[in-house]
C-alpha cells in the first residue's frame, strides 16, 4: 500500500471519528440532574476533576481536592479579563485569562502534617516568609483594607566593599562619611513611611534596621519575596512594583490593598496571606503531606486536574471516559468501512483497532484480563446499536469490581476536546511518519575528539567527515539497498 493511499484513507477515518465524537459529546444543557444551568456545568466539573484523580495518589481525597479545583478555574474563568473583577468578562477574555493560568493560580507546597489539611485561599494570595531578620516579632501581624507597597528596592546596609579606599585631610571627615551612608537607607525608609502603605514587600533584602524601623512605626514588611509570589500580589491586589524611592510615592495609585492581611503559622513555616483581594482571579492552593515526594507527587496531580477543568470549562462538553467513547467510535469506523471498496476498508479497521488500544490498557493496569473485558465490551455496544441505534451505549471498563459497566452513569466523564486532540495528534503524527521516504543514520564516532580532530577512518584511510557522501554515493550508484553501507553507517527503508 502507497503511503500516499494511507495518508488519504487516515484522513477519511479521522473525519469519520470527529463526525462520531460529534454527535456523541454531552454540553452542559443536555445534563438532566439539575434544572439550574449553574448547578449543571459545576456538576460536570467536578464529575471531570474527579476523573482526572481516580489514578492518582490522592484518589481517595476527591472529595477535598476536586471542589478546590473547581473553585479555583471557575472564578479565574467567570471574572476573567475584568478589572477589579466586579463584572463577568467576554468570552475571549475568559480564554485569555484560563490560558494564563498559571499566573493565577499558584500551589505551594508544605511538608507535614495530614493530606486533609490543605486548603485554598480564594481571591487571594499568599506566600511563605523564608527569612526574617531581629525586631520581626515585634510587627504588626493583622490589617484590615490595607495598603500594600511593592518594591524592587534593597532596604539594608550595605558592607564596605573589600579594598576600599577613602582619603580624608580631617578625622572629622570620616564621620561624615558614615553619616551619609546612614541618611541614604533612612531617607528610603522614610519615603515608605509616609507613602501610608501599611505593608512593605520587596524582592530585595529588607535588613534588621529597616525592620526594626518598619516595627516601631506599626508596619509589617517582608523581603526577599520570590518575584513569582509578588508579580501574583501585584495583580491580586491592583499595586505597581516600584523600582526606586528617590521620588517619593505621591500617586496612590501605585499602592495596593485588600481585605484582610494576615501572617499564619502553616507546618513549620510562616504565610503571609492576602484575602478579599479586588482582583478576584487569583488563588492559591495549600498542599500538606507528610513526605516531600507525596506532596510533589500530589502537584502534579492537581495540575493535572486543573488543566482538565480548564478544558472542560472552554468546550462546555464531555463524553464518557474508561474506554466508551473509543468504543463507539471503533464501532463507527468499522460501520464505515463496511461501505468503503477497495484499500480504504482495510485502514478503516485498522484504525478501529487501534483505538480499543484504551480500554485494553486500562485492563492491564489494572491486573485484568483484557481480552474477556474487551469481548464484553464488543458485545454489549453491538447489542445496544442492534436495539437502538440512537440510542448512545456509554459502556466502559469497570476497573473496581473488572467487569464493564456504564461510565456515563458512574460519573466518569472526560472533555471532549481532550479526546478531540488526541486523536487528531496521533493521526497527523502518523501521517508525517508515512511522508518520510528514506533516512540514513550515522552513529556518533566512539571516539568524542573524532569531529573536531579530523580523524582518519582506519579501514579507508579517508577522513571520517566524508563518510556521510561515500554512503550516499554507493547508494545513488545502485549499490546495496539494505544492510550497512560505510562503517558506522547503516541504510534504513522507509517508504517506496
Amino acid at each position: 500500500v502507497h503511503p500516499q493511499t494511507l495518508q488519504r484513507h487516515l484522513g477519511t477515518a479521522l473525519s469519520v471519528a470527529m463526525e462520531r465524537l460529534n454527535e456523541l459529546k454531552v454540553s452542559v444543557g443536555d445534563l438532566a440532574d439539575s434544572n439550574d444551568d449553574d448547578d449543571k456545568l459545576n456538576q460536570m466539573l467536578i464529575k471531570t476533576a474527579q476523573t482526572a484523580l481516580n489514578s492518582k495518589l490522592i484518589a481517595n481525597h476527591q472529595d477535598l481536592f476536586a471542589p478546590m479545583v473547581v473553585q479555583a478555574v471557575r472564578a479565574l474563568y467567570e471574572h476573567g479579563g475584568v478589572k477589579g473583577g466586579d463584572d463577568e468578562g467576554t468570552k475571549e477574555n475568559k480564554s485569555t485569562a484560563l490560558d494564563d493560568m498559571r499566573s493565577w493560580v499558584a500551589i505551594k507546597q508544605i511538608p507535614g502534617g495530614d493530606v486533609r489539611q490543605s486548603f485554598l485561599v480564594l481571591r487571594g494570595v499568599d506566600f511563605s516568609k523564608k527569612f526574617s531578620y531581629a525586631g520581626f516579632e515585634t510587627m504588626t501581624k493583622k490589617f484590615t483594607n490595607p495598603k500594600i507597597l511593592l518594591l524592587n528596592v534593597e532596604l539594608e546596609l550595605k558592607a564596605e566593599k573589600e579594598n576600599a579606599e577613602v582619603r580624608i585631610s580631617d578625622p572629622s571627615e570620616y564621620q561624615s562619611i558614615v553619616n551619609a551612608e546612614w541618611q541614604v537607607i533612612f531617607d528610603k525608609l522614610d519615603a515608605c513611611v509616609q507613602s501610608g502603605a501599611n505593608i512593605v514587600l520587596s524582592k530585595l533584602p529588607v535588613g534588621d534596621l529597616a525592620t526594626q524601623y518598619f516595627a516601631d512605626r506599626g508596619l509589617f514588611c517582608a523581603g526577599r519575596v520570590q518575584e513569582s509570589d509578588l508579580k501574583r500580589v501585584a495583580k491580586a491586589t491592583g499595586g505597581v512594583v516600584q523600582t526606586s524611592t528617590s521620588q517619593g510615592f505621591k500617586d496612590p495609585s501605585v499602592l495596593g490593598t485588600c481585605g484582610l492581611f494576615e501572617e499564619r503559622q502553616v507546618g513549620d513555616e510562616r504565610f503571609n496571606v492576602f484575602t478579599d483581594c479586588p482582583a478576584r482571579l487569583t488563588s492559591t492552593m495549600i498542599l500538606r503531606g507528610g513526605t516531600e515526594q507525596f506532596i510533589a507527587e500530589s502537584e502534579r496531580s492537581v495540575h493535572d486536574a486543573l488543566m482538565v477543568v480548564k478544558r472542560c470549562l472552554q468546550s462546555q462538553a464531555i463524553v464518557a471516559g474508561g474506554g466508551a467513547v473509543e468504543m463507539q467510535l471503533a464501532q463507527a469506523l468499522q460501520k464505515r468501512a463496511l461501505a468503503m471498496p477497495g484499500k480504504g476498508q482495510v485502514v478503516l479497521e485498522a484504525f478501529a483497532k487501534a483505538l480499543e488500544v484504551i480500554p485494553r490498557q486500562l485492563c492491564d493496569n489494572a491486573g485484568f484480563d483484557s481480552t474477556d473485558i474487551l469481548a464484553a465490551l464488543r458485545l454489549q455496544h453491538t447489542q445496544s446499536a442492534a436495539a437502538n441505534e440512537k440510542e448512545t451505549c456509554w459502556f466502559g471498563v469497570d476497573l473496581q469490581e473488572g467487569s464493564i459497566c456504564d461510565t456515563y452513569k458512574a460519573g466518569i466523564w472526560e472533555p471532549s476536546e481532550n479526546k478531540k486532540h488526541a486523536i487528531t495528534a496521533a493521526v497527523e503524527a502518523a501521517m508525517v511518519i508515512l511522508s518520510i521516504d528514506e533516512t540514513v543514520v550515522a552513529p556518533p564516532s566512539q571516539d568524542p575528539g573524532a569531529a573536531q580532530s579530523g580523524q582518519m577512518d582506519p579501514r579507508s584511510g579517508k577522513p571520517m567527515s566524508n563518510m556521510m557522501g561515500n554512503a550516499m554515493a554507493q547508494a545513488n550508484a545502485g549499490g546495496a539497498r539494505s544492510g550497512q553501507l560505510a562503517p558506522g553507517v547503516n541504510y534504513m527503508k522507509g517508504r517506496g
